[in-house]
């Protein structure tokens, strides 16, 4: 069985308060994550020790482990567990609007969508909650959307070795909506078709109507 493409190099969760001050595999201690977010409110001009900020860094310590945990998951162990009793089963199976929240690598801004899976069984399923599940794991790290898409439909391809795969995602990008150009309600879709849903046209066409199509509306990379 082929690995799984590989995702960003894995940073270990924050170390949590209390925990020693000197890590020995180089990762910054808690304290030290907390200082530079100190040194980042100083430098948009503002008092770290005024008293509404006086908990900030902590705060943003753990929220960086709850947006950061998917680096802390190895994406091929989660989908190990399969089921050969299908009765037959072989059409397509098909997990849509799985919502998730991601931050661009870029600017470290919200990256917020919905993400549809589908795949052509060979002889093995999955439990559907393993898909959600995927998503998160890959969500939960620094992303571009591109390599997401990529990344989802890789690791479902080279685990679970389906007649095919297919992967779409639509997702705002705050760095887009919040900063820069300024342009609110623009989706962003990528799409990745592995398999039965690159080669046949007729499995393609059946998964986007599944979906509702959102590539009829806007431009997609595969």
């Amino acid at each position: 069985m082929k690995s799984a493409t590989p995702g960003p190099s894995v940073i270990k969760p924050l170390p949590r308060a209390g925990e020693a001050a000197v890590k020995a595999d180089g990762q910054p201690t808690r304290a030290e994550a907390e200082a530079a977010v100190r040194t980042l409110i100083r430098w948009a001009g503002e008092d770290p020790a005024r008293e509404g900020l006086l908990n900030t860094p902590q705060r943003v310590a753990r929220a960086f482990e709850e947006w950061f945990a998917g680096y802390g998951i190895d994406p091929v162990d989660l989908l190990q567990r399969t089921f050969e009793e299908t009765d037959g089963y072989d059409e397509m199976v098909v997990l849509r609007d799985i919502r998730f929240e991601s931050h661009c690598e870029h600017h470290i801004a919200p990256i917020i969508g919905k993400v549809h899976i589908a795949y052509l069984p060979n002889r093995r399923v999955i439990g559907i909650s393993k898909l959600a599940r995927l998503v998160e794991v890959y969500s939960k790290r620094l992303q571009i959307q591109e390599k997401m898409t990529a990344q989802i439909a890789n690791t479902l391809n080279d685990v679970l070795l389906p007649k095919g795969v297919a992967v779409v995602i639509e997702a705002q990008h705050q760095c887009m909506t919040t900063r820069g150009v300024h342009k609110t309600g623009v989706a962003m879709v990528t799409s990745r078709m592995l398999g039965a849903f690159r080669d046949d046209p007729s499995t393609r066409r059946e998964f986007l109507a599944i979906i509702g199509n959102p590539m009829s509306s806007a431009g997609a990379s595969d």
